[in-house]
């Protein structure tokens, strides 16, 4: 089957990881263990030929923001990222999304629509947010999309998350990975989420 015949427009496989470098207003969250650090399926590996992916903080709006490149190991059908690859990046920076804003949680639940095929090398950039709480219930978004030379993108999927907050005690020693991560110590953060209504 011929690649190119099957490639959305607006979609340019890079022959090789490229270099990630923060925009202007992006700051970087590294090392991001807030998900399980280099033991991470998703961003565990930054130099491996499945999927690497990078974490920012967008001053503008506090959104975390980032890129995925999709590399061979992510294959599905023929030329194309699996759709697994695609749906956990998506957990993934959803998850965060809500760990930055001071919940520790675990999925519950996600939604992804997938809006078109990824030839494997794809570079994209995704971005997560929380969109509402409700007592345990954290709710999540995120999108995974191009950018375009002319600033013309196209969307490649969207996803949706219910997630659920878990007693603190579980998380302790991740809770001084975040504090870190977000440049606070573990009691100040520890009491954000506690006026966040966290029971732990």
């Amino acid at each position: 089957m011929n690649d190119t015949k099957v490639r959305p427009a607006g979609v340019t496989p890079s022959a090789g990881a490229p270099p990630v470098v923060a925009e202007e207003g992006w700051t970087p969250v590294r090392p991001l263990r807030i998900e399980g650090g280099r033991g991470s399926f998703v961003s565990g590996d930054p130099e491996g030929d499945t999927l690497r992916v990078a974490y920012f903080r967008r001053r503008s709006d506090d959104r975390l923001v980032g890129r995925a490149w999709f590399g061979p190991g992510s294959q599905g059908p023929p030329g194309h990222a699996h759709g697994g690859s695609t749906a956990a990046v998506l957990d993934e920076c959803m998850g965060a999304a809500a760990w930055l804003a001071g919940h520790a949680v675990v999925a519950a639940h996600i939604e992804v629509d997938f809006r078109t095929m990824l030839p494997l090398g794809t570079d994209a950039f995704f971005e997560a947010w929380v969109e509402s709480v409700d007592g345990r219930k954290v709710d999540c978004r995120a999108r995974l999309y191009t950018r375009g030379g002319d600033g013309a993108g196209l969307d490649l999927a969207a996803s949706s998350g219910l997630f659920l907050t878990l007693p603190m005690e579980r998380f302790r020693a991740l809770l001084d990975e975040v504090a870190r991560t977000m440049e606070t110590t573990p009691e100040e953060l520890r009491e954000t989420m506690r006026r966040r209504g966290w029971r732990g």
